[in-house]
């Protein structure tokens, strides 16, 4: 697949089937996500691959209890859920859908990582300018082979717990928990705003927004 296909139609996919995604695609995705840049080409990412039916439906209770409870504070404070965009009312049925059937979702990995660059003085700034391009190459990979993923951060609603049961050290950074299979929906066209609504000409007064 094109590449610029790839990312016009890489749309947060919420839904999926319960089909198992082979072990060598697995490794293809995670393989691709290693092609990302690193600062100092210092690869300073690790990946947590979780297939586990019962791991998984223990992180789905947990995670679904905080997400639920989030979703109905959103939807008081708007009224309803009525009252939300049809954007933002399919990203949080979606959403919820997600965490709720997160036990059949055949894939989650976690990309994560340590301090490792500069050598002579680790900083948290370069773990993330790894493990973010890595987590953008794993989407972009999987939708290729027409897997579907979502990048989460269902990582912070459980993050002890989560540490716990996939004895991650402490020491060890979670950029992105991201399901992966095949989807229920279907890929299609990002809704985005128009490039030159971002464009900044020789400095951000050389705006092209008029």
């Amino acid at each position: 697949m094109d590449v610029f296909e790839a990312m016009e139609t890489c749309r947060a996919i919420r839904f999926f089937k319960n089909d198992p995604v082979p072990d060598e695609l697995v490794e293809k995705v995670l393989y691709a996500a290693t092609r990302a840049p690193s600062p100092g080409n210092s690869q300073g990412w690790d990946f947590i691959v979780v297939t586990d039916p019962e791991i998984k439906k223990t992180l789905s209770t947990r995670i679904t209890e905080v997400i639920d409870a989030t979703v109905e504070s959103i939807q008081k404070s708007m009224g309803g859920m009525e009252a939300l965009d049809d954007v933002n009312r399919r990203m949080l049925q979606g959403t919820q859908n997600m965490a709720r059937t997160l036990g059949d979702i055949p894939v989650i990995i976690l990309v994560c990582g340590k301090k490792v660059y500069p050598p002579q003085a680790p900083s948290e700034q370069f773990v993330w300018s790894a493990l973010y391009p890595a987590a953008q190459n794993i989407l972009l990979a999987a939708r290729a082979l027409g897997l579907g993923t979502c990048f989460t951060t269902y990582h912070n609603t459980c993050e002890k717990e989560l540490r716990e049961l996939l004895h991650i050290p402490d020491d060890v950074y979670i950029a992105s928990f991201i399901p992966m299979g095949w989807p229920a929906i279907n890929f299609g066209p990002l809704a985005r705003r128009p490039l030159k609504d971002f464009i900044h000409r020789d400095g951000w007064q050389g705006d092209l927004r008029g």
